[in-house]
């Protein structure tokens, strides 16, 4: 399949996990990937353009977008993010200010800078990447689910205020995945085997959420194939939003 051929995509946080399995899916299906975060890959694939970028720097942010899409640009993929453990009491504003400018002001600022680019582009798509926690109530996610209760919610505005500029938005909904980025989270964890045994037997398939699979949900969702599909959340999370499976 060719449905991104020729198009030119950013995909933030795309060193690792999600991003990086979208990255590789984009660019086997033709499109012409410039991966923006923090760290450099440890095994870069061959054809994406990694670039040092802090989505919490609006100045960086705007230079460089606009080195990447002096050419034009077509899709942004918002899946950079921090994640955070505890309830409301755990957290101090630190945490708070740093993990919401990162997920939430973040993929404003990207989107922000990306925007005047997408206009001008005849398959423009934002995606961003929210979480099940965001329409769920999880325990000791405090912070991380409000980060994306607010990217959800952003996806429908910015879908909103964009539709008529031809550009589309939409959100990805995962579960918990097996990605570097929950492994992290397990090491937080007192007992990092018990927690994940846990996230594993709340998910209905009876397993964590595959970073393939996300990344071809993204795709969907960023494909000129989907030219009527807008202000969507679409789940990726196993069973876990819809169905109540009683235990075996």
């Amino acid at each position: 399949m060719s449905d991104f051929k020729d198009l030119v995509a950013i995909v933030t946080g795309g060193a690792s996990g999600i991003g990086e399995a979208t990255s590789k899916l984009l660019l086997s299906r033709g499109a012409k990937v410039f991966v923006f975060d923090v760290n450099q890959p440890a095994n870069p694939i061959n054809g994406i353009t990694y670039l040092i970028c802090d989505i919490s720097n609006r100045l960086e942010v705007n230079k460089v977008v606009a080195d990447v899409a002096q050419n034009g640009l077509d899709i942004l993929i918002n899946n950079a993010g921090i994640g955070a453990i505890g309830d409301v009491t755990a957290g101090d504003d630190a945490e708070w200010h740093k993990v919401l400018d990162v997920n939430v002001v973040g993929t404003a600022r990207m989107s922000a800078a990306a925007v005047p680019f997408l206009r001008k582009s005849k398959s423009a798509a934002i995606v961003n990447v929210s979480s099940i926690v965001a329409t769920d109530g999880f325990p000791q996610r405090a912070i991380y689910s409000a980060s994306k209760g607010a990217v959800h919610s952003l996806t429908l505005a910015m879908a909103a205020d964009h539709i008529r500029e031809g550009i589309r938005v939409n959100c990805v909904v995962p579960a918990t995945a097996d990605t570097p980025w929950v492994d992290r989270l397990l090491e937080q964890a007192l007992d990092a085997k018990a927690m994940k045994e846990s996230l594993i037997a709340r998910q209905p398939m009876g397993r964590l959420v595959t970073a393939d699979e996300i990344a071809h949900a993204i795709c969907y969702l960023a494909s000129p194939l989907s030219a009527s599909t807008t202000g969507i959340g679409l789940n990726v999370d196993g069973g876990v939003g819809g169905l109540r499976i009683p235990p075996k």
